[in-house]
């Protein structure tokens, strides 16, 4: 049975794996990336061109971020970043940040469940201040929810900046040396990497970028440090599993030496 046309607006949903086993790449397990970001781009772009206002890109990216998580589940990912809100997007007008925050804390509320039946362990990365006290409420309740699910931790990038996550692990550091907890006079790598939001989670192996831009927007920068990178053509909505495996048929043929030499 094909789960190509599933609705997956709907929670009506079976659980993983979701696709005809004939039609999922066969990729050497050993080679699929732990940990993939996805830059989920296009979404206002995609809507204008079909003569729309700009949210109706963001609803209609809703289904394909859950094709997206399907698709990882299948490919034997174990750790998904989904860039969703970033700290510069509050330069918006305030009338799309409104509708962006209201929408992330209704698919986190309307989309727990499914996520808990797949297996997945809700994650947030991002920064509190200014971010909407609903949005928080619902990503600690999935979180609390989801605490114990091991098939893929899936985390939610909100009010996320690469910059803003190293000066806040150089903040804490600061603030740990003053308490006396840290001592010396030296700032290690590990220190800032035992700082981060995340710390348990792995380093990015994999930055996928969607609608053909090709930048990484201060997206995950000290954990993407030697990331690959993938440039998809399509805008967000036009996507899905089929892009995340062609990115991860990409990457299981290169060649990774993370500065050394291949003997």
């Amino acid at each position: 049975m094909s789960f190509e046309n599933v609705d997956y607006t709907s929670l009506n949903i079976p659980a993983a794996p979701f696709s005809n086993p004939s039609i999922i790449p066969d990729f050497p397990a050993d080679k699929v990336p732990r940990h993939i970001g996805v830059i989920m781009d296009g979404n206002g772009r995609w809507a204008q061109l079909q003569g729309l206002e700009r949210t109706r890109g963001h609803q209609a990216a809703e289904p394909v971020v859950f094709d997206t998580i399907a698709g990882a589940i299948e490919a034997g990912v174990r750790y998904l970043s989904l860039y969703t809100f970033s700290t510069e997007n509050w330069k918006r007008s305030p009338s799309e940040v409104r509708f962006l925050m209201g929408f992330s804390r209704d698919i986190i509320r309307r989309r727990v469940a499914q996520m808990d039946e797949w297996g997945v362990r809700v994650r947030w990365s991002g920064r509190r201040p200014r971010l909407w006290k609903s949005v928080i409420a619902e990503l600690e309740s999935a979180m609390e929810r989801t605490k114990s699910n091991k098939t893929i931790d899936v985390v939610f990038c909100i009010n996320y900046g690469g910059r803003a996550e190293i000066a806040d692990a150089c903040s804490d550091i600061l603030q740990a040396a003053r308490d006396g907890k840290i001592k010396g006079n030296k700032v290690t790598e590990k220190m800032i990497s035992d700082h981060l939001y995340n710390p348990d989670i792995p380093d990015c192996d994999l930055v996928i970028r969607t609608s053909g831009e090709h930048r990484t927007s201060n997206f995950l920068p000290w954990q993407a440090a030697y990331a690959e990178l993938s440039f998809a053509p399509e805008l967000f909505p036009e996507c899905g599993r089929e892009v995340l495996w062609r990115s991860i048929d990409e990457y299981v043929s290169r060649d990774r030496r993370f500065g050394g030499v291949k003997k």
